[in-house]
Order: C-alpha cells, then sequence, then structure tokens
C-alpha cells in the first residue's frame, strides 16, 4: 500500500505542477481572439482533443475533457481508497452528461458524452434511459440515491447535493469544500431561482448544511450555516451577488488544493489537493476562452472573478 500511495501522490504533484496556471490563463483572455487563444493552449495539457476552429461552447467542452482525461490518469495511479476519492471529486462530470441526456430527451441537440471510464457511477446506465423517470429510476438504485422528483431541474439539484453529502461522509479532506459548494447550490436554487427543494434533496442538503436549509429568507440562511459552509458566502449580500461567491468557492479550493500538495504525505491528502488545483485551472481556462471570444467587458468580468 505505501508502494501504491508513493506512486499515487508523485503523479498527482506532476499532474497539478504541469497545470496552465493564472499567468497562461491571463494571456488566453486577453488574446485577439478565440483562434488565437486555442492556439496558444497547444502548449499546455488542454491540447488533448483541440480544435483551433472550435467556437466557444465547443473549446469550453474540449477543456473539460481534458480535464476528464486529467482525473482518470490520476485516478488510475492510485490504490483503491484514492482511485474512490477521485471518482466522487469528479461527480460533477456524470451530473453533466446526465443534464444532456435528459436535453436530448427533452428534443434537444446531445453534444457526445464525456467519457468516464472508472470515474462513472451509473452512467452507463443513465445513457441508455428513455424518460426523465428512467433517469430517476437509475439513479434511486445507484449510490447517487433518489433525487426525489422526475423533473430535470430536481434530478440535477438531487443529484449535487447527494455528491455533497458523500463527499462530506467520505472525503474528510474535501469536506469544507463540499459544504461550500452545497451551499451555494441551495442558495442559488431557493433564494434566485426560486425553486423549492425536493423532499429528497432536501435530506441530503440538510446532511451537510443542517437546519439552514429550512431557512426562507437569505439572510437567516446565511447566518444558520455551519462554519464549515457559511465561508462560501461570507461577503454575499444578496443572491444577485452568488456568481461572485462561486468565484471566490473556486479561487479558495484552488489556494487550499495547493497546500493539500505541499504537505509530505504518503496518502489521499495530495491527490485530493490535485483534482482541486486541476479542476480550478481547468474552470480558469475556460472562463479565459470565453473572454477571448467575447472581447471587452467579459475582460473586465474575468479579473473581476480571477483577480
Amino acid at each position: 500500500m505505501g508502494a501504491g500511495w508513493a506512486a499515487g501522490v508523485t503523479r498527482a504533484r506532476a499532474m497539478a505542477g504541469r497545470r496552465a496556471g493564472p499567468e497562461t490563463a491571463r494571456g488566453l483572455a486577453t488574446a485577439p481572439g478565440l483562434f488565437d487563444a486555442l492556439r496558444a493552449l497547444a502548449g499546455t495539457p488542454y491540447r488533448r482533443g483541440l480544435d483551433v476552429r472550435a467556437g466557444p461552447a465547443e473549446a469550453g467542452r474540449s477543456v473539460t475533457a481534458a480535464l476528464v482525461w486529467q482525473l482518470r490518469v490520476l485516478a488510475g495511479w492510485q490504490p483503491r481508497p484514492g482511485s474512490a476519492a477521485v471518482r466522487l471529486l469528479a461527480a460533477r462530470f456524470e451530473i453533466d452528461n446526465t443534464r444532456d441526456r435528459l436535453r436530448a430527451l427533452a428534443g434537444e441537440p446531445q453534444p457526445p458524452p464525456h467519457r468516464l471510464g472508472a470515474l462513472s457511477t451509473a452512467w452507463p446506465r443513465l445513457a441508455g434511459a428513455a424518460s426523465a423517470a428512467e433517469v430517476r429510476a437509475v439513479l434511486a438504485a445507484s449510490l447517487w440515491g433518489d433525487p426525489g422528483a422526475d423533473s430535470p431541474a430536481a434530478i440535477l439539484t438531487g443529484m449535487r447535493l447527494s455528491a455533497a453529502a458523500r463527499t462530506v461522509a467520505n472525503v474528510p479532506t474535501a469536506a469544507r469544500w463540499a459544504a461550500g459548494e452545497a451551499a451555494l447550490l441551495v442558495a442559488r436554487e431557493k433564494f434566485l431561482a426560486a425553486r423549492p427543494l425536493a423532499p429528497a434533496a432536501t435530506a441530503y442538503a440538510v446532511r451537510t448544511l443542517g437546519a439552514a436549509v429550512r431557512a426562507t429568507a437569505f439572510d437567516d440562511f446565511r447566518t444558520a450555516l455551519p462554519p464549515t459552509a457559511r465561508w462560501a458566502l461570507r461577503d454575499t449580500g444578496r443572491p444577485g451577488d452568488l456568481w461572485r461567491a462561486e468565484a471566490r468557492w473556486w479561487s479558495s479550493i484552488e489556494r487550499e488544493g495547493l497546500l493539500l500538495l505541499r504537505r509530505a504525505r504518503l496518502d489521499v491528502t495530495p491527490v485530493v489537493g490535485a483534482v482541486a488545483v486541476l479542476g480550478a485551472d481547468a474552470w480558469r481556462v475556460r472562463a479565459a476562452l470565453e473572454c477571448a471570444a467575447h472581447g471587452g467587458p467579459a475582460r473586465e468580468a474575468f479579473d473581476e472573478l480571477v483577480g
């Protein structure tokens, strides 16, 4: 087991060390256009499957696909507990695939799904679902659990809150991040979109956020959050500011992930740090490509998001 962790931690640190980084992202954001920005990505880990003629949506999806591949490689180098942690921290990509499947069932075009490999929990069965009700049934029979309703919004919210609750329970190193993300999601659903949570989703949220989930006003919700989650909404005075809080969430997990990577430990800790750092890097690169595609005000927004 020691040798397995040594190889896994070494790989985690190496992969995180090859990320694009803030300065590269800033260069992408200030490129004359998307074509030039994509050409600049050729020297980064995001070159895999890159098409320099892609539009903004396709370019962003290519960055995500490269991140999924990185996490698959990272998981493959870990002993079983490390692989399980990476799979759980990569749950957002199975959620993305499920979102796209639900859109396809509603008659919208479906992009190619992320190739999850060993990162998947229920995706092969979800891919074959012929209705939203079947999607819910597949989830209910899996580790995801029942999202509590058949609507696409309820299914996806239930999945996100299920992933957060399972992360808190099974990956203590990432528990603070998962709780903060759950707080942002519940705030967005209840106080920005004005969508009540399904009972099952509420149960997942209560496991992570406690009695705050029952609050009916945004300020009361923030005040009642446990410290593990309250930090994510710090300085967020109204629901309309949640986009800034979400950007700060990414910056925070990257900063903390870098600290975890520096710890001289042969266990899951540096691996969790690598997942955070790689995820934040891909988020920043996607934002930079959007800026390159749209210029002007988008670059101002990038400066505010990334700092």
